[in-house]
């Protein structure tokens, strides 16, 4: 359904991106010097959270056993060990012939099962599945040998609130990370804007190498997903940059304490007229979602999965300065605070840093200095564009160098509380109830406590403690940009953003229905005026390029494999003709962890003097030489992706000497005289051969 002014589902206060509040909008703004924290969530509709467990990280890689071997193995038809009875059977083709190569490689082996006609499985010990793979491949009888390597379930996490689970709040459990048009529901309209995580995590799980900073109210760092299954933590030791002590209410200004004590307030508090409002866990809302620890059988998936967190505390009663989040932002990125000797170095400099804060208004120019250095540092700063309800990106996200990022519903269009316009970079899943009643339908799932001021439990924001707005979009967008930079650590900021955008999905032009409030079809998006815009479809200039899509943009970097290097090696390059050359590719190498798996030899050119004897397609190839010329012989190579690299090499092949006999009692200058030693030499050796072949 279509938003709705009387449905408070997908609104959000303008003054924030942040809060959980439970307080008229209008009565929201705070004080000018203040950012506004309320980014992402709309008011907690029908009861606190509850606890529920949530999905894991992904399994590590294996490293390889150095003593058992398993490979796979197709022999050449007609190699010779397909014309020998195998060890199995008296019949000369079935390829088990474990105990040919055994003995032929001095390794103990076994057959495995037969996969072919001239394809089976063989194990081998005391070396590891790739050495054996490699020496098979330099047998003349085998075709190409491969690793049988170990296959697990797709990159799909096993934490349990990940997937769609009527028995768990939502039902739709993370919808936002998995393929788009997949209906997580039968009576939800398909789902389109999800971001495809699973397609960059099958490329990459993330990296404990990327840092995201996470500039915010501060973290529940006791929260359980914030622990891998080993009991390493998911966080840097942050840094609490809020100076009020009224605002910080913690007791103290800035110090080294990034945890997040709460940041309720009493009625009037934050202006006058305000009302009193619950504790947000805002910052540990949006560090779930770049970093929670994923595939560890508890809680929720995160984008990053494997990326840690930096949490860093700008946010408190009230929202926060520009002061303190200036100076949040270049101490996040590792650089220098100007003129502040006070603050600690940073130890873990981030790569990205995630801000679900804003208030309405240009950028101001405060922020033109910081932004310039993060660039300069190749630090990607995401942003949320704000929940204005259809008015103008807020800042800072408006600001240049900022990574806008605006919020969309599941079926695609903008969602009735994003902030629109120019600067927006990119749209992701923000979350949206659809309903104007009852639980929510699509929230976004993450951590949380569920302490109304001070903290409680730990647990996880669902259909009736919900989490929406372009708060939650932007960490979404933040943890796509850390596996992006997993992938290829040197992407700049600019390079990241064209990504971002040549690799998004096309925004829907239908699908939403028609308008609850009008009555009539939802139409395009406009350019952000002085009117509210709910529920639109967006456009390349209002909410960014497109939908991103996380699988594409980490696939849009993954550096390329370069081809495989193909090497002669050439026992005699000066042959006599008549002779025997050996060539050897032994010295072929593949590239990005592949293997030769296929040879191809052939004469370029002087095919007259010289010719193969016996295969062409091995790891060596004969070649008989029989009149003088130049030969060129060409390699290529075939790698396991099936890349292609090729060499050639110059064989001379020099003419055979005759000797032309000297007639007997001759000299060599055609004078009579002597017979020459040689031809007495000669002569002997022949009587002696006659006398030996002379019948008794």
């Amino acid at each position: 359904m279509a938003d709705t002014r009387g449905s408070p589902r997908d609104h959000h206060p303008r003054s924030g991106y942040g809060h959980k509040a439970a307080f008229p909008m209008s009565i929201l703004r705070p004080a000018p010097v203040l950012l506004a924290l309320l980014l992402g969530m709309l008011p907690a509709f029908g009861g606190s959270p509850t606890v529920e467990r949530g999905p894991q990280r992904s399994r590590p890689a294996v490293a390889e056993d150095g003593t058992q071997a398993q490979v796979i193995v197709k022999y050449r038809r007609g190699s010779a060990l397909m014309q020998a009875p195998s060890a199995a059977s008296a019949q000369p083709t079935r390829p088990q012939h474990a105990a040919h190569l055994g003995q032929r490689l001095g390794l103990p082996m076994q057959d495995g099962r037969v996969l072919g006609e001239r394809t089976q499985a063989l194990r081998g010990q005391g070396l590891s599945s790739s050495a054996l793979a490699a020496k098979l491949r330099l047998q003349d009888d085998v075709e190409w040998a491969v690793v049988d390597e170990r296959r697990t379930i797709s990159a799909a996490p096993n934490d349990p609130l990940y997937a769609a689970n009527a028995s768990t709040s939502p039902a739709v459990g993370q919808w936002y990370l998995r393929a788009p048009d997949a209906a997580v529901t039968s009576a939800a309209k398909p789902v389109v804007s999800s971001i495809n995580a699973e397609a960059a995590w099958a490329i990459t799980p993330g990296s404990a190498g990327v840092t995201v900073a996470v500039l915010d109210t501060g973290v529940r760092d006791d929260h359980p997903d914030f622990t891998r299954a080993d009991g390493t933590s998911k966080l840097w030791p942050g840094y609490d940059f809020i100076s009020s002590t009224s605002t910080a209410g913690d007791g103290g200004g800035r110090d080294a304490d990034a945890s997040d004590p709460g940041d309720w307030t009493t009625t009037g508090q934050c202006g006058s007229g305000t009302t009193a409002s619950n504790s947000s866990w805002h910052g540990t809302q949006t560090a779930g979602l770049v970093g929670a620890a994923t595939d560890n059988h508890i809680g929720m998936a995160s984008v990053g999965r494997n990326t840690m967190v930096l949490p860093v505390r700008v946010l408190g009663k009230c929202g926060g300065s520009d002061s303190d989040i200036i100076a949040a932002m270049y101490w996040a990125a590792g650089l220098a605070i100007p003129g502040d000797t006070t603050a600690p170095v940073n130890p873990h400099p981030a790569q990205v840093i995630s801000m679900s804060l804003g208030k309405s208004g240009s950028c101001p120019a405060s922020y033109t200095d910081v932004f310039n250095a993060l660039e300069a540092a190749k630090v990607t700063v995401v942003v949320a564009a704000g929940n204005s309800n259809g008015l103008a990106v807020e800042a800072p996200a408006n600001c240049t160098h900022a990574l806008a990022v605006a919020g969309v519903r599941h079926i695609g269009s903008k969602v009735g509380y994003s902030s629109i316009g120019p600067q927006v970079a990119i749209a992701a899943p923000a979350g949206n109830c659809v309903n104007t009643s009852g639980a929510c339908l699509y929230p976004i799932l993450t951590t949380t406590n569920q302490g109304t001021t001070t903290p409680s439990s730990n647990g996880y924001s669902d259909s009736s403690n919900i989490s929406v707005g372009t708060s939650f979009s932007t960490p979404i967008v933040a943890g796509t940009v850390a596996l992006m930079l997993a992938v290829d650590p040197t992407l700049t900021p600019a390079a990241i953003a064209a990504k971002l955008k040549s690799t998004a999905r096309p925004f829907p032009t239908s699908g939403a229905g028609n308008d609850s409030t009008t009555g009539l079809p939802v139409a395009a998006c406009k350019a952000p005026s002085s009117t509210e815009q709910l529920e639109c479809y967006c456009t390349t200039s209002t909410c960014g390029a497109g939908l991103l899509d996380a699988g594409a943009a980490v696939a849009a970097v993954v550096p390329p494999v370069a081809p495989p290097t193909a090497t002669i090696s050439v026992s005699n390059s000066s042959p006599t003709a008549g002779t025997v050359v050996t060539l050897s590719a032994s010295a072929s190498t593949a590239n990005g962890g592949r293997a030769i798996a296929g040879y191809q030899w052939q004469i370029s050119s002087g095919g007259a003097a010289a010719a193969f004897s016996g295969a062409t397609n091995g790891a060596s190839a004969t070649l008989l030489t029989s009149a003088a010329g130049s030969v060129v012989v060409s390699l290529t190579v075939t790698d396991s992706a099936g890349a292609t690299g090729s060499s050639s090499s110059t064989i001379s092949v020099q003419a055979a000497q005759v000797v032309t006999p000297v007639t007997p009692g001759s000299s060599g200058g055609g004078g009579g005289g002597a017979m020459s030693p040689v031809w007495v030499a000669l002569l002997g050796l022949a009587a002696w051969a006659l006398r030996r072949t002379r019948p008794a």
